[in-house]
This record gives structure tokens, C-alpha cells and sequence, in this order.
């Protein structure tokens, strides 16, 4: 056990404030904590349910330290965290994450090549800097690929989907000078999967059950548990997140998206946080992807995990914000959760559903009642 805990009344520092620092403050309220946020956004949605909120840019050196000054332990909500700030938080004392695993996954080039050394399979793929350099690689990959840029993605941004060499000219308008791109192949995958975990301070680990994730747009629509994989594959899922825990030396709740394909699993992204993908935990076990955060950083032992044997959870974007807010009463037996975001653009993430119950074909049943796939 570890002697630096940080205890109920105490000061949890989040740097981020959006719907993720917000779950994540909601579940230490329950806990007794209090909560400082760091966001440039007025009214962001943790601000909405914390004790103090420091207005200011994410690498805002000043604003970083008055964070610490304010805090006993900090973690944050998304990881193109300024790693200078990070750095400042960990010299202190007060970040168990570490900077490490935010300099991993702020690079796809470096988290392949950290799942590759710990013996886990990628997709083939080769770094490339010029258009030049991205003609000889495609030779190699082959169609289907896509080219990515090395950091700054998310929700399909930051892509370009190859098909064949008549999308060239699009890669030559995607590609900046002095850009550092992937260019991957296309899995043929039969699903997606996710596994998200906690691992405490002391090396201990649980698993939350692991997800399957459908996409529209790129951006995750719903996610289904449990996933329909092989008892083999669920296994393989959770021995390479182990791995990469203890390669990476995680502290607090991660997630690894994985590709499923003929009974292997090839890891695709990693988020040193808490997920999209892990929102259904908040109703359907018996601790959330956010307490067991919150326990992991501030020393506490981790809950055994025990879940509901189906839940579904489905994103509320932008466009279906009036729908779902102008019909809410005329919907049943679902949870429903508002980021409290003021404004609500086309693909934004405004908020989650989530049903649990006995089994997914009821669920489905459910929300086809609901008519939740109208949207």
C-alpha cells in the first residue's frame, strides 16, 4: 500500500475540463474530494461541478503551478497535455501518472513501437516525412491503408483512408512540410474492441469486461458488452493490456483499442484515461472507470469489478441533442447523462445513454423501441 494517499477533503487537480474531468469529478465528489480544474473555456463542463476552475491555456506555465500549489494529487482528461506541464507536476510529487505514458500516446509513431517491443501485433506500417517517401511505403503497405498524422488525432481527424493511387492527390494536400506521418495498413477487421483497466499504484490490475465499439463518421457510436468475442480473445485482450501497463508503468484507469481479426487482436490506440468506450461502467458495475481512477491516483485500493451481463451505451452528438432533449419523456429505461456543453455543433459529443440488462437481444429490442438507431 502505498504511504502517499490522498484522503476525502483533500484537493484533486484536473487538468482538462471536459466531459471526461467532469465524470471523473462527479465520481470523487461522491468520494469526498474536492476538485480544481485548469480550462481555457468559461462554464466548461467540470467547472460546472468543481471548487475551483483557473481559466487559462493548457500550457499556461503559471496557471500549471497554481494548479499544484492548489492540489495534492493532479491527473488529467485527455493526453495533448503540454508535456512541459506535466513534467512540472510530476518534479512535484503530484502526478502518479507520470509524464511517460502521455509522451507515448501523444504519438502514434511511439505507441507502436512501445506495443511492438512489449511483443503485441500492429498493423504493418512504415513513418514517413514526404510525399516521395509515402509513394515508395504504399508499395510496401499496399491497398487498403490509410496515412495519419503522428499526433493530434481523434474522432477520424487527423486521417485519410487509401484506396487505391487515385487518392494521391488528396495525400499531397494532406501531407505539410515538415509533418511526420504513419502510413498504416487496413485491418480487415471482423470488430473493434476495447479494454479499458485500472492499475493502481503498487502494479495491482482490474479489468473492466471488454467492449465491442461501432462507429459512424469515424466517431464511436455505441458501445456493446460484452463484446462477441471468443473467451480465447477476451484472454489475449487482457494479456496485452497487461503488458502494456507494465511496460508503460500505468497508474489510473487506461484503454486499449484493439482490432479483432481470425482470433487475434492487434492493438490500434491507447488512452492513458479514462474512455469513451468505458461510460456504460458508470451504471453497469459495481465501480466506474471513474471511482477506480480516482482510487488508483490517490493511493486507495482498487474494487473488485463486477458487472450487469449486458449494457449499451450510445453517444448524443450535437445533431441529436433537440431530439433526445425535446423527447426525453417519450423514452424509457435508459440512463441518460447531459456533459452540459452550451454548444451543441453537428459531430460534438454532447452526452450518453446507457441501458443494462439481462442480455443484448433484449437491449437491442429496447432500443429499437426507442427508435435510438433513428439517429
Amino acid at each position: 500500500m502505498s504511504n502517499n494517499i490522498v484522503r476525502p477533503g483533500q484537493m484533486i487537480g484536473i487538468l482538462g475540463g471536459g466531459q471526461l474531468g467532469r465524470m471523473m469529478a462527479i465520481a470523487a465528489r461522491h468520494m469526498g474530494y474536492r476538485i480544481a480544474v485548469l480550462d481555457p473555456t468559461e462554464d466548461c463542463p467540470c467547472a460546472q461541478v468543481a471548487d475551483e476552475h483557473i481559466v487559462a491555456a493548457y500550457d499556461d506555465i503559471a496557471a500549471a503551478e497554481q494548479l499544484s500549489e492548489l492540489s495534492n494529487v493532479i491527473t488529467y482528461e485527455f493526453e495533448n497535455v503540454d508535456l512541459k506541464v506535466a513534467r512540472l507536476f510530476e518534479q512535484a510529487g503530484k502526478l502518479p501518472q507520470g509524464a511517460y505514458s502521455l509522451e507515448v500516446t501523444q504519438n502514434r509513431q511511439k505507441e507502436k513501437q512501445v506495443a511492438v517491443d512489449a511483443g503485441l501485433s500492429v498493423a504493418k506500417y512504415e513513418v514517413v516525412q514526404t510525399f516521395d517517401q509515402f509513394k515508395k511505403a504504399i508499395k510496401t503497405i499496399d491497398f487498403p491503408a490509410v496515412i495519419k498524422t503522428v499526433s493530434g488525432g481523434y474522432d477520424g481527424k487527423g486521417q485519410l483512408p487509401l484506396g487505391n493511387e487515385e487518392d494521391f492527390d488528396e495525400v499531397e494536400g494532406f501531407m505539410e512540410d515538415g509533418g511526420t506521418y504513419i502510413v498504416e495498413q487496413w485491418v480487415p477487421f471482423d470488430l473493434e474492441i476495447s479494454q479499458v483497466f485500472t492499475r493502481g499504484q503498487e502494479g495491482d490490475i482490474t479489468h473492466f469486461p471488454v467492449a465491442e465499439n461501432i462507429h459512424k463518421n469515424h466517431i464511436l457510436h455505441e458501445t456493446r458488452v460484452p463484446a462477441t468475442v471468443s473467451k480465447k480473445v477476451a484472454e489475449k485482450a487482457r494479456e496485452a493490456v497487461k503488458m502494456l501497463a507494465e511496460k508503460m508503468g500505468i497508474v489510473g484507469t487506461f484503454a486499449v483499442e484493439m482490432f479483432v481479426k481470425d482470433h487475434d487482436v492487434y492493438i490500434n490506440e491507447l488512452a492513458p484515461r479514462p474512455h469513451n468506450s468505458g461510460h456504460y461502467t458508470i451504471e453497469a458495475c459495481s465501480v466506474s472507470q471513474f471511482e477506480q481512477h480516482v482510487r488508483a491516483i490517490c493511493g486507495l485500493p482498487l474494487l473488485p469489478v463486477h458487472s450487469f451481463p449486458a449494457a449499451v451505451m450510445v453517444n448524443v452528438l450535437g445533431k441529436h441533442q433537440d431530439i433526445l432533449h425535446s423527447k426525453l419523456e417519450q423514452y424509457y429505461g435508459f440512463h441518460v447523462h447531459d456533459y452540459g456543453k452550451n454548444e451543441a455543433r453537428t459531430n460534438r459529443k454532447m452526452g450518453h445513454i446507457t441501458f443494462v440488462g439481462n442480455s443484448l437481444k433484449e437491449l437491442d429490442e429496447h432500443i429499437k423501441n426507442n427508435q435510438i438507431h433513428m439517429w
